[in-house]
């Protein structure tokens, strides 16, 4: 950071004098002014997060921490005071009546609701504290080491956990199947911990998910119990499962949530920071999100589900065989973004999600190729390409259906992938029309405005680098044009490790050469329209003399 505030000072106290002239300070207005919705929209983001993680999220967990220590002494559970604030704290959230139908169903259901009555109904809230929990591991092409180490914290976590406990592992290969049993024989746990093994086909996470899926439904689980869906590269940290699952009893009309991430990166020390800095602005957005109520993803690194959710046939069809149409591209299957899939159905159901921002998760990631730029475009393409497959539909279920705070959120989705290409396009088209010192001012303005996103993460990471400014920079600007690319090729559709794709195999050549070259053609327009309305912003280009209202 120390190298990065040096290269700041340098460039604003060597900037030549025509930076300052009265066309530069005008140049530097006008990027002000195509900055400010996004700088705007940002500062929203930031505050509502700011209010989420400091001031929302730590009354529930005050109240949870009470409710797991009177778990030990029961004379210390909270009084009905506490139980009226927190019924009140959780029916601020809007519950959605489709899912209240589906909680109440049961009318054999006795368990006490937070908002009952003395010490004693908060010494039986707590002692029904912990669901019951279900941990869906899924595992194709991961290595030993990172195997072992992500079964044996589950492991940990389910003996710790003090409640039953079923991992379900969905393995693709016998030597992984072998090596899961191994693990579990050699553990030592519970009676109460059990290891269910799901052997599922080399065709991608969805279907080995949805076997794993209909295991638990054979399971019969009891009402309400949790389920975990984990990626077998995501380690549990301790404690997890006891600050997470209380969740879903204490706040009924929540149907899912999701905590923070954290990686080990096997590759560089560049791709590591690129991580980090990529999860510091994921805890962010889903703090801002969940403030509504509802996130913009349930990531499939670690989301827990309400069992009566998570079994639900529509659910597991969902991920399993899940599908999008587009007026182009035709129906369009989707390989991969099982967890939007999970996601939109919830949406589609007018579920709650929360969002938990201090628990996290450790993710240990394997980058796909150990070049920096190479391997960030490919998960790049990945997840943008899942991004912008599910926001289309999302979006057409209206504001009403899903709040017009995430409404708008998805929109914006859509709207930032073209506002980031706008500066160094306008800065381009100065250097040309006035005079290169233009580039010089975009420079400046670059390494101030990312400096200060970057100090923005401070209240929500212990501390930054100073590589982040210029990581920043390049998310915006190069993932704007992965996005738009990706916009207009939502056929394309990749496995970064498996190896398995979609989108460029077609038994009928000619139809997918004609697909790439509509792909391309509106590509071009989308971008020849862009660069046509900046230059003619900057004054660059001009309206033919036809074309002039004025001299009609």
């Amino acid at each position: 950071m120390i190298l990065y505030l040096l290269l700041l000072a340098a460039v604003l106290l060597h900037a030549p004098d025509a930076l300052y002239r009265p066309e530069a300070r005008s140049f530097i207005f006008i990027i002000g002014v195509v900055g400010i919705w996004r700088y705007g929209w940002g500062l929203v983001h930031f505050v509502r997060a700011l209010i989420y993680k400091h001031r929302t999220f730590p009354r529930w967990r005050r109240y949870l921490d009470r409710l797991l220590a009177a778990l030990d002494d029961p004379e210390g559970a909270p009084d009905t005071g506490a139980h009226a604030a927190f019924a009140a704290e959780a029916e601020s959230l809007d519950r959605p009546a489709a899912f209240m139908q589906m909680r109440h169903a049961d009318p054999g259901s006795d368990r006490p609701h937070p908002a009952s009555h003395g010490h004693a109904a908060g010494a039986a809230l707590a002692a029904d504290l912990l669901p019951d929990a279900y941990i869906v591991v899924t595992a194709y092409r991961v290595g030993t080491e990172t195997i072992s180490a992500v079964f044996r914290a589950a492991f940990a976590e389910a003996q710790d956990y003090g409640r039953p406990v079923c991992i379900v592992a969905s393995v693709v290969e016998m030597a992984d199947q072998r090596h899961v049993k191994r693990l579990f024989q050699t553990a030592d746990l519970d009676p109460r911990v059990r290891l269910l093994l799901v052997r599922a086909p080399p065709t991608g996470k969805r279907d080995g998910l949805a076997l794993a899926l209909r295991t638990v439904a054979r399971q019969a689980p009891a009402r309400d119990s949790a389920v975990i869906l984990m990626d077998a590269d995501t380690i549990l940290p301790p404690g997890s499962l006891r600050t997470t699952l209380p969740f879903l009893r204490l706040l009924p009309h929540v149907a899912g949530l999701t905590t923070d991430e954290d990686s080990v990166v096997a590759g560089s020390r560049l791709m590591h920071h690129w991580h980090r800095l990529r999860f510091a602005q994921r805890q962010v957005l889903m703090c801002s999100m969940a403030l509504s109520s509802r996130l913009l993803t349930l990531t499939g690194r670690m989301s827990v589900f309400r069992s009566q959710v998570a079994i639900d046939p529509g659910f597991i069809d969902a991920v399993r065989d899940d599908v999008i149409d587009h007026w182009r591209l035709g129906r369009i299957k989707l390989l991969t973004g099982e967890d939007k899939s999970t996601w939109f159905w919830l949406l589609k159901h007018g579920m709650k999600m929360i969002y938990v921002p201090d628990v996290r998760v450790v993710t240990i990631e394997h980058p796909p190729s150990p070049w920096f730029l190479s391997a960030s475009t490919q998960l790049m393409t990945r997840w943008f390409g899942n991004m912008l497959r599910a926001s289309g539909r999302a979006i057409a279920l209206g504001p009403r259906r899903i709040g017009p705070f995430t409404w708008w959120c998805l929109i914006d989705q859509r709207v930032s992938m073209w506002t980031p290409l706008l500066g160094p396009l306008a800065a381009g088209f100065y250097a040309v029309l006035v005079s290169p010192i233009f580039l010089y001012a975009y420079l400046a303005w670059v390494l101030l405005t990312r400096l200060v996103q970057t100090l923005m993460l401070l209240p929500f990471r212990a501390s930054v680098s100073g590589a982040y400014p210029l990581l920043l920079y390049y998310n915006q600007v190069y993932g704007a044009c992965v996005k738009t690319y990706m916009l207009f090729r939502l056929d394309r559709q990749r496995w970064t490790r498996q190896q398995i794709e979609i989108g460029r195999i077609d038994p009928h050549p000619w139809r997918r050469q004609l697909r790439a070259a509509g792909s391309l053609y509106v590509h071009l327009l989308a971008l020849t329209t862009l660069v046509a309305a900046v230059g003619y912003l900057t004054g660059l280009l001009t309206w033919p003399a036809e074309f002039d209202l004025a001299g009609l």
